[in-house]
């Protein structure tokens, strides 16, 4: 704008330039003439004046001509390369300027990348000694990531706030499954860093423990934790445990010192409240004279005179460690009601066997039909009373079984453990026949696989076997383990005696016997012959597991499979929130969450119908991308796509085809990016798909939107392109994934943090400024 602005005033100098010379001279030489010279002079101007003014305008319109090209030449040739010199020195380390022009524009152009390229060289030289140095650092998070994302609990570390700043992948599991049911939904998870806890869990109950933490710091606790079991707002129970994070502060010592005297004197006054009557006088007398001290200077230091200074320690955040109990909490009331329901049935059942008993036995000589009457009693009795016990085990098995832990296992993983376990110990052939590859066990894969090496290691002591055959099968809700040989059959009695000996293999003891591992499962065993095949086995059964779900085809993470996830930012514990619950738009760039977010749709016209059929979107939270935090949903637009936008965005209507509606996946799209800031290339597109669902969904973006597309009208202004991949280009920016919604959003996101030093350089900073230089650009005219 400010260049349109010079070269119109440079025109109009110009014009003034050409025809001022020729008005001051009429004018001057009008001024001294006589009036028959003025008569002359205006006959003999007048017939030539038409052809002096097409001259004069033909020079004019061709030293504007020369003006423009000199002045797009130079004046936006070097306002162009002034773009490119703030790009090297911030955003793009490795971005050069053009070389085109005038010779002199050329020169200045080369000139400069030659000291970008020195620059260069002096920063590739320090940032190597840098991540030298940071090598070991990067070692260390490497090892708590490793460690955080091993551990079986849930663990979660949080500001003052109760902001997310950490959290391992065992957290993020118990809580994806408190997402509401019915929205089966990428990206539905209620944490993330950042967020809020109190959105889950019971904000009184976590104040509380906080504050009984503090309490036993100030107390001198070696172990200041506290626990607790909370619910969450979707009716889960949790067992946590908190644990503070402690800071360190340095206050004078004088000033700490007074502190302590003063929590002394707190107890001392708690003391003398609860002493007896009598000694309330002396009580009053020791305030008084407690009070003259600290009135004469005993108690207030002379902090000028402080020159020494005591580390205190404070609270800054907290670890909790949860566990949700919800279904151990179902499993014992279950267990409740099984040992309820024999009690209560078995209470009358024995009650008749025990007055039919007493009869009995009170009547030696009572008659033959009155005594088989009793006796059937007792029959029956018994048998309803067994009957009872059969239908309570079989419909409460699971909650009656051991409380021992047991794990998930693909059945064929857990048959070549002990395949290679007894060709290592036992040097015996093992072959494997039929194998169900599908099959998952629930079993303690140690104590199984030592079973099967004991087994093995008997037929071969006893009966000198040469190979052992493997075999895995299911029947039902039951999975057979067999293990095969050839050669002489072993008695029923032989196996009962093996079940109850310890399970010893070689110099290997365990204390635990064959059966003790056949119950700890819930299972049996026994010893079967293959008469016509001339074998026989052993068949393990074992309850058999759920298979574990998979992510969805249309639900694609897009992790990067070499890369950890990243669930911390410990620079989080500085942050606290603003006050207020909203999006205060004084509050800088830098200090604000976003989602960036992208679309793929059916058209380009939501206003006559087209629909989304793609929604992807990432957070920013601390300056950084957050990959794993993602959002990621096809939709089903219930109407038919358009072939032409199907090469550009890659979606078929078999891809959308049985997906969640916009109904669904827009109100979780919604939580997804509640408290943060929206973001989103040529925004007012896909804003507009949200605005005309307002009334029918019931959904509202309130929050503030942050454009791309007119970001870099700001930053760039005299760039001819703003397109999401001519931006990137620029950025130094490898665009992977275009028209995907997530694709997109990524390169956005990373767009997007790009632009906020570039902003600042502008003079930028805080968010109302972002909005309000983005709507003074042509393209916020821009209407859908």
């Amino acid at each position: 704008m400010k260049a349109k602005i010079r070269f119109i005033l440079a025109a109009a100098v110009l014009g003034l330039l050409m025809t001022g010379p020729f008005a001051i001279t009429a004018l001057l030489l009008a001024a001294d003439a006589t009036e028959a010279e003025r008569a002359a002079f205006s006959e003999f101007l007048l017939p030539r004046l038409p052809l002096g003014g097409l001259i004069t305008l033909f020079g004019f319109i061709a030293g504007l001509a020369l003006l423009r090209d000199l002045f797009r030449r130079y004046v936006h040739g070097l306002l162009r390369m002034a773009e490119s010199l703030r790009l090297m020195l911030g955003a793009n380390r490795n971005f050069r300027v053009a070389t085109e022009g005038p010779p002199e524009i050329r020169e200045l152009a080369r000139a400069a990348n030659d000291l970008a390229q020195q620059r260069d060289e002096l920063l590739s030289d320090v940032e190597a000694q840098i991540e030298l140095a940071k090598a070991s650092v990067e070692e260390e998070k490497n090892r708590l990531a490793a460690l955080m994302s091993e551990l079986a609990m849930g663990v979660l570390v949080c500001n003052l706030d109760g902001r997310i700043l950490l959290y391992n992948s065992r957290a993020r599991l118990e809580f994806s499954a408190l997402a509401p049911s019915g929205t089966a939904v990428s990206g539905n998870v209620p944490i993330g860093l950042g967020r809020s806890i109190f959105s889950i869990l019971e904000r009184g109950q976590i104040t509380h423990s906080l504050e009984t933490i503090e309490q036993r710091l100030r107390k001198g606790s070696k172990e200041p934790a506290a626990n607790f079991i909370t619910s969450t707002h979707g009716g889960q129970l949790m067992r946590a445990r908190m644990a503070p994070v402690l800071g360190s502060v340095e206050r004078p010592a004088k000033l700490a010192n007074l502190s302590d005297q003063q929590d002394a004197l707190d107890g001392d006054s708690v003391a003398a409240s609860q002493s007896a009557a009598g000694q309330n006088s002396a009580s009053a007398t020791a305030s008084e004279n407690v009070s003259g001290d600290a009135k004469g200077g005993g108690l207030v230091p002379d902090l000028s005179a402080a020159d020494d200074f005591a580390t205190e320690l404070h609270v800054t955040g907290y670890v909790l460690t949860i566990e949700n109990i919800t279904h151990s909490f179902e499993r014992e009331a279950e267990r409740d009601q099984v040992l309820q329901a024999l009690t209560d049935g078995n209470r009358a059942a024995l009650a008749n066997i025990r007055a039919a008993v007493e009869m009995l036995i009170g009547t030696p000589d009572m008659e033959t039909d009155f005594r088989e009457r009793f006796t059937r009693v007792i029959a029956d009795e018994a048998a309803v009373m067994s009957q009872r016990l059969e239908a309570t085990m079989s419909g409460f098995a699971a909650s009656l079984k051991t409380r021992w832990p047991l794990e998930d296992v693909l059945g064929i993983d857990i048959l070549g453990a002990a395949a290679r376990r007894i060709e290592d110990r036992l040097k015996l052939a093992i072959k494997n026949e039929e194998q169900d590859s599908r099959l998952w066990v629930r079993v303690d894969s140690f104590a199984l696989i030592q079973a099967i090496t004991f087994l093995a290691s008997r037929l071969q002591e006893h009966y000198a076997i040469r190979e052992l055959r493997l075999r895995l099968c299911a029947e039902g809700k039951m999975v057979f383990v067999d293990l095969i040989w050839s050669g002489t059959p072993v008695s029923s009695e032989t196996l009962y005696t093996w079940e109850l000996e310890p399970m010893n293999v070689g110099a290997e003891t365990s204390p635990l016997t064959l059966r003790d591992v056949i119950d700890r499962h819930g299972g049996e065993i026994w010893y079967q012959r293959d008469k016509a095949a001339h074998r026989a086995f052993f068949r393990i059964v074992l309850p058999a597991a759920a298979m574990p779900e998979l992510p969805a085809a249309g639900q694609v993470q897009h992790l990067h499979s070499d890369s950890r996830p990243e669930y911390y930012d410990f620079d989080l514990f500085a942050a606290r929130d603003a006050e207020g619950s909203g999006i205060d738009p004084e509050r800088r760039l830098t200090d604000l969450a976003y989602s960036v977010f992208d679309t793929e749709t059916t058209g380009l016209e939501p206003s006559k119908g087209d629909e989304i059929i793609q929604l992807g979107a990432v957070r920013i939270v601390n300056n950084r991308l957050l990959r794993q935090e993602i959002f990621d949903q096809l939709v089903d637009p219930r109407i038919p796509l358009k072939p032409a936008g199907i090469p550009i965005h890659g979606i078929t209507p078999a891809m959308v085809r049985n997906q969640p509606t916009l109904d669904v996946v827009l109100p979780a799209f919604h939580a997804f990016c509640s408290e943060t800031v929206l973001v989103a290339h040529n925004a007012a597109f896909d804003m507009r798909f949200f605005q005309i669902k307002e009334d029918s969904l019931g959904v509202r973006f309130a929050q503030p939107v942050l454009d791309t597309l007119l970001l870099s009208a700001v930053i760039h202004p005299n760039q001819e392109s703003h397109r999401l991949e001519s931006i990137a280009q620029r950025l130094g920016i490898n665009v992977i994934g275009r028209h995907t919604a997530l694709g997109d959003a990524f390169v956005t996101g990373e767009v997007f943090l790009k632009m906020i030093p570039l902003l600042a350089d502008k003079g930028i900073f805080t968010l109302r400024q972002a909005l309000d230089a983005a709507q003074e650009t042509y393209f916020a005219r821009i209407k859908y």
